[in-house]
Parts: structure tokens; sequence; C-alpha cells
């Protein structure tokens, strides 16, 4: 049965019916208690986190000029990865019930801890999260490196398009200069000009962070073995975040310039889950439920595994396609769609559903995504 078909029988719009099938869903997971706060588990995770950074550079201390700092590097960057997961929860406002309080938190833990702005990254993860995929409104497929539509891979020169047939292979390789990017994405934005009073007060606390980390590197070391401690805990910190983020929407469905689409096929059909346990929950901080992240952004992280089996079933039953594999198949997703973005003609967006939308003008997701 078509769309008009249930509209003509029911008299309820196509629009109506998509908003419903969210808000329906929705609403059982509200009666559900599955949108309370976990504020224990965070304190709890913090805590832990926050101690395991202070003993890293206790050690690094105690440890001196030698070579072995090159391991308290690595560790270095995965705790500071934790740290970045938990300004993402923050930013997404699952800590605390007070808005204030979570932005407060993740203003302390970007800006003081990690030395990025989280005013920035708000306003650009604000866009992903209310257009994934989309070409002409995500920033994460908007990138200048990576190519993600072959209209983006014949706009580039012999040079670019050389490397967008190989950028699948260099990716990862890439991800190692991730953290100098966003420090500098960071900077940039905050320096920019007609930047706000909190913007520059942001780039106070950030260009601080940066300058007193550094400096106290080469106070502690030798220039050699702190250039080489700097470099190596970018690179893992990089590669360990990047990984993180890449499965979830990279070879996912491309969705074309100002299509519109209701907000629960617009997050489902774009977004990857990962199989895993506790330990892929652990390493991709949560970002592994990504369906259910994109459907309840203010779901606290340990309640995503909860909620999956619901909103898998809630798919299957309006036959809606539920993504999800192992964490190395979704890599192998991620490096042959970049290999071939170049390479394939075909509807970015081969969906029944949107083609159905094309011709009545279906609904527009809005603003849900947003963090607010």
């Amino acid at each position: 049965m078509t769309l008009h078909e249930v509209t003509r029988l029911t008299g309820v719009s196509a629009q109506q019916q998509y908003v419903s099938l969210y808000t329906d869903l929705l609403q059982t997971v509200r009666d559900l208690g599955l949108l309370r706060r976990r504020q224990g588990y965070y304190v709890t995770r913090m805590s832990i986190v926050l101690g395991a950074l202070l003993a890293v550079v206790a050690c690094m201390i105690l440890l001196g000029n030698s070579w072995h700092q090159l391991w308290l590097a690595g560790a270095l960057a995965l705790v500071l990865v934790q740290v970045a997961f938990l300004s993402h929860d923050s930013a997404h406002r699952q800590i605390f019930r007070s808005n204030a309080r979570n932005d407060l938190t993740a203003r302390i833990l970007a800006g003081c801890v990690l030395g990025m702005s989280v005013s920035w990254w708000r306003s650009k993860h604000n866009k992903h999260h209310a257009a994934p995929n989309q070409a002409d409104r995500d920033p994460d497929v908007q990138l200048k490196v990576l190519a993600f539509t072959p209209d983006a891979v014949v706009e580039r020169g012999p040079v670019g398009r050389w490397f967008a047939a190989r950028q699948g292979w260099l990716f990862f390789p890439l991800l190692t200069l991730e953290g100098v990017g966003l420090h500098a994405s960071s900077l940039t934005h905050l320096l920019r000009r007609g930047a706000t009073r909190a913007d520059r007060i942001d780039a106070a606390v950030v260009a601080s962070r940066i300058g007193v980390y550094v400096g106290a590197l080469y106070f502690l070391l030798p220039p050699g073995k702190a250039t080489a401690f700097l470099g190596l805990q970018l690179a893992v910190f990089g590669v360990c975040l990047g990984a993180a983020f890449a499965p979830n929407h990279k070879g996912m469905p491309i969705v074309p310039p100002g299509m519109k689409l209701d907000f629960l096929r617009r997050q489902v059909l774009t977004s990857r889950n990962i199989r895993g346990g506790i330990l892929t929950d652990f390493a991709m901080g949560g970002l592994n439920y990504q369906i259910e992240h994109h459907l309840f952004p203010s779901m606290p992280r340990p309640t995503l595994r909860r909620v999956r089996p619901l909103v898998r079933e809630y798919c299957e039953l309006h036959g809606i396609a539920y993504a999800e594999v192992g964490l190395f198949t979704s890599y192998k997703i991620v490096v042959d769609y970049l290999n071939n973005v170049g390479l394939r003609a075909r509807d970015p967006f081969d969906c029944p559903l949107a083609a159905e939308l094309r011709s009545t003008g279906g609904p527009s997701a809005g603003g849900r995504g947003d963090l607010a």
C-alpha cells in the first residue's frame, strides 16, 4: 500500500504518519524511564578517568628523561580519548538535568583538559545531527581532504582524483593528523573575525592549556624526546578517536541536496551500529549504538544498550532498514566506499521510501537532531 492510499483510507496525512512514527517510539522510551539521567554512572566514570589522567602525569614526572616516556604518551592519548567521550556526552546534555551544569562540564573537559573548543564542536555537531549524511547540510561529508560523493571527485583536479581513488587506504594513516586538526580547527573558530566575548574567553583557555602542556613537555624532557612524545600522543589520540567515529555513517547512504525525510528514517537509514560487548562500548564511548544515539541524543550512554532491542524491533515492524555489523566489517565497508566514491554511478540514496518522498514532498526532519 502506498502512502497516498494510506492517507485516503485513514484520513491521516503522510507527514502526520511520519511524525507519529517517531513520537510514538519516543513516548514509549519515556514511559520506560530510559531517558532518565545516570549521574552516578557519570560521576564514577569521570572520577576514574581524571584519576587515570593524574596517574599518567605523575608517572611522567617520576620517570623523567627516558625513552620509556613514549609508553606514557600512548597511555595519555587513550585517557584523553575517554575525556573526549565524556565531553561529547556532556555537550549532548546526557549527564545532568541542568543544561548549565552540562555546558560547564563540557567546557571544562574540552577546553581545560583536551585543549579544544566545545562551542566550535557543538556548532558543527548540531548540523551533523540535524541532517546526517545530507550532501548540502552535513559538515562531516563536506570535508576538503576526503570526497564523499561522485560530484566532489569530479570537481577535483588530477591530483585530487588520484588521491580520491586511494583515499580509503589513506584514511587511517590520515587519522594520525586528526588530533592536530581538531586543535587547529578549534583555534581557527575561536579567533575568527566577529568572534564573541565568550569565544575570546574560550580561546584564552584553549591556548593556555595547549601552551602549558607543550611547555611542560619541553621542560621535563629534552627537545627530541619531547617532540616524539607530543607527536605520538597526538597520533594515537587522532587514530583512536577517528576510529570510533568513522564506522558510524561513512559508507551509509548519502542524502541528495534538498531531499526531505522524516526524522526517524533520516536518523536510522544514514547510521550504522557496531556489534560488540563491553570492550567495544569502552573503546567507542557508546557511539557503537549510533542509531539509538541519533534518535535520542540526550539519552545517557549506558542506556543506549538497553534501548537498542526496542529500536531494532520497532524498525523491523515498520520496514525500516536497521544496519548493524562487526567493527572490522565496518572498517572494510568504510575503506571500500571511500576508494570507490568516484566510480559508482548510482543513486546516492537508493531507497523506495526516498522515491516516494520525492514525489510527495514528504516531511522535513526539522530540528530534532540538535544537541539542545
